[in-house]
């Protein structure tokens, strides 16, 4: 049974494969999650239920929001429609408060990673991020050693065209002026 409390907006992205889904409710209230494929799910029901529909190829979950990364070859109104409906129904009974077991890890890593890496996530918090999650994804710091910085893209970022190019070249410029002027970056 559709609720029609719950409302659901799409926004496009600059990822021709990825659609932003935005809801009047959370979906994730701390942290991000991003699952690669339907068996990364760890259980969580709604991600399930999202990779039931045709064409579903990865899920990112923010706050209020699901980017949905899909197929070439899926009817875009289609998918819309299902994953609208998916969420209409299932957000009643969701816990936005769920944690995934590689989250825990995350937040363990946190708390002993050096100064520099809270250096570059800081900048990457004031200047490139508000971006990526405004167009449903993300970054992540994989890793920092010997002047080069690990970085994975996540959600609508992840397949975008633009994340190769034109994102990086800003993270390269920003890091550079306010970081370290021959910091290099990997894509991992």
């Amino acid at each position: 049974m559709v609720n029609y409390d719950i409302l659901v907006r799409t926004q496009a992205t600059p990822n021709p494969l990825a659609i932003k889904f935005v809801a009047n409710c959370p979906i994730k209230l701390e942290g991000k999650a991003t699952f690669v494929d339907a068996s990364d799910t760890q259980g969580l029901k709604l991600a399930d239920d999202l990779f039931v529909v045709d064409g579903v190829e990865q899920l990112h979950m923010f706050e209020n929001v699901v980017t949905v990364t899909h197929t070439s070859d899926v009817d875009r109104n289609k998918l819309i429609e299902d994953v609208t409906s998916v969420l209409q129904t299932r957000l009643v009974m969701h816990d936005a408060s769920f944690t995934l077991e590689n989250e825990v890890r995350k937040k363990e890593k946190r708390t002993s990673r050096s100064p520099e890496i809270d250096e570059i996530e800081e900048i990457l918090d004031r200047t490139i991020r508000p971006g990526l999650q405004a167009d449903g994804g993300d970054i992540e710091i994989v890793d920092f050693k010997d002047n080069v910085v690990t970085i994975s893209y996540e959600g609508a970022c992840g397949s975008c065209p633009s994340s190769m190019y034109g994102t990086l070249d800003a993270i390269y410029s920003i890091l550079r002026a306010e970081f370290h002027p021959e910091l290099d970056i990997m894509i991992g």
